[in-house]
């Protein structure tokens, strides 16, 4: 390991594939929550939650 040389921060390579990752994991996460049966999960959860009696 070479004394005057320190990692400061992210490459722009790193950069590209943290991006590339997050971009892929939301495109993941989009394809979940409008699928039919957890749209249907949420609907009948905000349902339930604004007909609750207090």
């Amino acid at each position: 390991m070479s004394r005057g040389r320190r990692d400061q921060g992210m490459t722009t390579s790193e950069y590209a594939v943290g991006t590339i990752a997050a971009c892929a994991f939301a495109a993941v996460l989009y394809k979940v929550v409008t699928s039919g049966a957890v749209l249907s999960a949420l609907q009948s959860l905000i349902k339930d939650a604004l007909d609750a009696q207090f």
